[in-house]
């Protein structure tokens, strides 16, 4: 018998005596393995129920803007002014991550912005909201989202480990599109009811769900990393190991170029159901649930199927270009949901896989600063100032 039968190859590479037990790493993870670490369980039902508040105020926000104004401009110049900070600031906001404690990073901006979102739940039910104070609201928002966006997904690490990142990445991203596919459903039916106020309002409560997970964990059960020590140059060198790092240069370049021509879907989806559809705000509903019910089979599919890597990338970005394209077509609301849905499933494939990848990839000490990549590159994901890059 040669010496080869008697060993075998673990996923990370190393040899290992074929009869001794598989590592941690090496062990089969099933597709809900990281609910049972008590941390992350509840910070995802938290997540879940947050962000079903977040799609209805998203939807309530495009709306909005368009009754002001009537302008799909003003909807795009709204939709600037929430992103912009997101842009200039997340590289920065990243640095922080990595020097601060994440957990409390992220009950100071879950408090806030469940601040930002009562206020104009108040402004929108007196009738004294404008498009000045919605403007001022999408610029704070998104300060505070180029923060909340690297803590929170920095922080999952910490919450499960490094065998159940990918797990956890993925069970994150499925959650986050059940709240895609509900929250425009809330949204329909509390604006064609009580009135739009009463998503912002909707979406303030909801706050409180992810709160209470961040305030209720159990700090001993957490897996911290050393903070890094504030020094000149730090951000540069974070971009230097980016650089240098294949497995996050290639999804961070793919999200930039894919994320700054086809996700705009704040914009895009309720004007392609007023101009080209002939709908309205249930048409919008309908099109981003859609969306967020594809999303969520495409999340379940990666849970059950999972791989990191450029070919999962690649086939998972050709479908969803694809899918885009065909929906631009769409002469119906009809066909346009079914499309919508492929979209979706392709998209959070694609989102989930890059950011699994770059998380197992990026080196602890650098882990904010690489999310903040990730997040600057892919600014669209609502999470109504917050934006959840999978």
């Amino acid at each position: 018998m040669s010496d080869a039968s008697l060993v075998v190859v673990g996923a990370d590479g190393r040899v290992a005596p074929r009869n001794s037990p598989p590592s941690e790493e090496d062990r089969p993870i099933g597709p809900l393995a990281a609910l049972s670490v008590r941390n992350f369980r509840h910070f995802a039902i938290g997540q879940g129920i947050s962000l079903i508040g977040s799609w209805t105020e998203t939807v309530a926000q495009a709306i909005l803007v368009l009754q002001l104004t009537n302008s799909a401009t003003a909807v795009g110049f709204a939709t600037a002014a929430r992103y912009l900070p997101v842009l200039l600031l997340t590289p920065y906001a990243g640095l922080l991550v990595d020097r601060m404690s994440k957990r409390r990073l992220l009950v100071a901006t879950a408090s806030l912005l469940a601040s930002l979102s009562l206020l104009q739940a108040g402004l929108v039910l007196t009738h004294r909201i404008d498009m000045t104070v919605v403007f001022v609201v999408a610029l704070l928002f998104g300060c505070l989202s180029a923060l909340d966006n690297p803590a929170r997904q920095a922080f999952i690490p910490e919450m499960v480990g490094k065998p159940l990142i990918r797990n956890a990445v993925t069970i994150n991203s499925t959650m986050v599109n059940v709240g895609r596919a509900v929250g425009p459903l809330v949204a329909a039916l509390l604006i064609t009811t009580v009135g739009i106020g009463w998503c912002f309002l909707v979406n303030a409560i909801s706050f409180a769900a992810v709160l209470a997970a961040l305030l209720a964990m159990q700090r001993s059960a957490l897996h911290p990393v050393q903070r890094v020590t504030p020094a000149p140059g730090q951000l540069l060198e974070g971009f230097r190991y980016a650089l240098t790092v294949p497995e996050i240069l290639g999804p961070v370049a793919m999200m930039a170029l894919i994320g700054t021509f086809t996700y705009e879907f704040e914009v895009s989806l309720p004007l392609f159901a007023k101009v080209s559809l002939a709908g309205g705000a249930a048409s919008y509903s309908w099109l981003l649930g859609a969306f967020g019910a594809g999303s969520v089979v495409g999340g379940i599919y990666c849970m059950l199927r999972p791989e990191l890597g450029l070919p999962r990338l690649v086939r998972a970005a050709s479908l969803y270009g694809a899918a885009m394209l065909a929906t631009a077509c769409a002469p119906t609301q009809t066909i346009a949901v079914v499309l919508l849905f492929v979209v979706g499933l392709a998209s959070i494939t694609f989102i989930t896989t890059g950011n699994a990848t770059i998380q197992l990839a990026a080196a602890p000490q650098y882990r904010g600063r690489v999310t903040a990549l990730w997040s600057t590159a892919f600014v669209d994901r609502p999470r109504s100032g917050r934006r959840s890059s999978g």
